[in-house]
């Protein structure tokens, strides 16, 4: 199940030029260059049978939210140093400015490859917002490509150990390469923990050793793991409007939910696909309960059992959406565009399920480029107004 890329909307497959994106997995070297959730209860609802009551998967996330909420309420406080062009770069082994500005232009050059309309929305970001945005792209994307990409018959659990190694030294300044220097670079400046990173390569070996999920809470917990992740390495980077007056925890919670979102979506959307990988990412709990098993879904037929089983399951991604949508307008103005423009994209995904008459067995569901263009505008509509006026505009779907 290919991970959600920051919020990146059909990114472009193309296996060859991936080829010189997949990183090396070896030593790395030095190189030149509690409380309760923010969650509505309608959402929570929906999170099915826990494994363990007293600590369900939602609970554990949000202790990394709360982190991650606390990291950059601190450094509101305690400005960090930033770069200026004729410092000197600080990160060990990267001593020549060139070089690390060439590094970041070649995250630019794969985000616009493989994300053309997340890309054009980072080209209204500040010029150092928009570099570290593109480092952390890069490293998703290269990440995913382990366990999703042209190589990834050969990726094992020790290899996704020495890449998580690998993740470390670049958070302690020992980048391998030019794409992990753009990022190394990028976690001085920002308060990015390495936290959400580590679970993000907890995903891949997810997808290495899982292909059933039980009920929501183990599916909730994955979709945490490669996609929920990307919202918490993001918002540091992106920032939060100065007007605003949503508490950071929210802000990160909405950030958490769209990319709980997007996978779902990417989830129904890959059904036969899935299926003919032997993979089903559909809680099986509730699959019993709509009187469906592996079985149904391996036969890919529509029943009028599946086409009620599916409304279900949009429901409850189109939940997360609404959520979401509280939390991307506290974002900076330079930054809320892109993130606009691919949760209103994303979201219509849902309503091509629902024409295609619940084939996601047969049908692959996308928007097309005129909806594209059409969305575009009106996510740049909702970019420019202040968060207080967009709550008060919305209306409830």
């Amino acid at each position: 199940m290919s991970v959600v890329l920051l919020w990146v909307v059909s990114p472009k497959q193309n296996a060859s030029s991936l080829l010189g994106l997949m990183p090396r997995i070896c030593t790395p070297r030095r190189s030149k260059f509690c409380p309760k959730l923010g969650f509505s209860s309608r959402v929570l609802a929906y999170s099915g049978a826990v494994v363990n009551p007293a600590r369900s998967s939602e609970e554990k996330v949000y202790e990394v939210v709360l982190k991650q909420a606390a990291l950059v309420e601190e450094q509101s406080t305690v400005k960090r140093k930033s770069l200026d062009l004729d410092e000197r770069i600080v990160t060990e082994g990267l001593d020549n400015w060139d070089l690390l500005d060439k590094a970041y232009d070649r995250c630019g050059e794969v985000c616009a490859e493989y994300a053309k309309t997340f890309y054009l929305g980072t080209l209204l970001m500040t010029p150092e917002r928009r570099r570290a945005v593109w480092a952390i792209y890069v490293w998703c994307r290269r990440t995913d490509e382990l366990v999703d990409g042209p190589n990834a018959s050969y990726i094992t659990p020790k290899a996704l150990d020495r890449w998580e190694k690998r993740l470390t030294d670049l958070f302690e300044g020992r980048p391998y390469d030019m794409y992990d220097a753009a990022l190394s670079d990028t976690v001085t400046k920002y308060p990015v923990d390495i936290q959400p990173f580590r679970d993000m390569v907890e995903g891949m070996r997810l997808d290495l050793r899982k292909s059933r999920y039980q009920n929501f809470d183990e599916l909730y917990l994955y979709c945490y793991y490669v996609a929920g992740t990307v919202g918490l390495m993001s918002v540091p980077v992106m920032g939060i409007c100065p007007e605003s007056r949503a508490s950071t925890e929210s802000v990160y919670n909405a950030a958490l939910a769209l990319g709980i979102a997007n996978q779902l979506t990417n989830i129904l959307r890959d059904v036969g696909e899935d299926a003919r990988r032997g993979r089903v990412y559909l809680p099986q709990d509730e699959l019993a309960q709509a009187g469906l098993s592996d079985d149904d879904i391996f036969r890919g037929k529509v029943t009028d059992k599946w086409q009620s089983f599916m409304k279900g399951q949009i429901q409850r991604a189109r939940m997360f959406f609404d959520e979401a949508e509280k939390g991307v307008s506290e974002l900076n103005s330079a930054s809320r565009w892109p993130v606009w423009a691919s949760l209103l994209l994303y979201r219509q995904i849902l309503d091509v399920i629902e024409a295609n008459g619940y084939d996601n067995f047969t049908k692959r569901a996308y928007v097309g480029k005129a909806k594209k263009f059409v969305s575009l505008p009106v996510a740049y509509g909702r970019a420019i107004i202040g968060p207080s006026k967009l709550t008060k505009q919305l209306v409830p779907r």
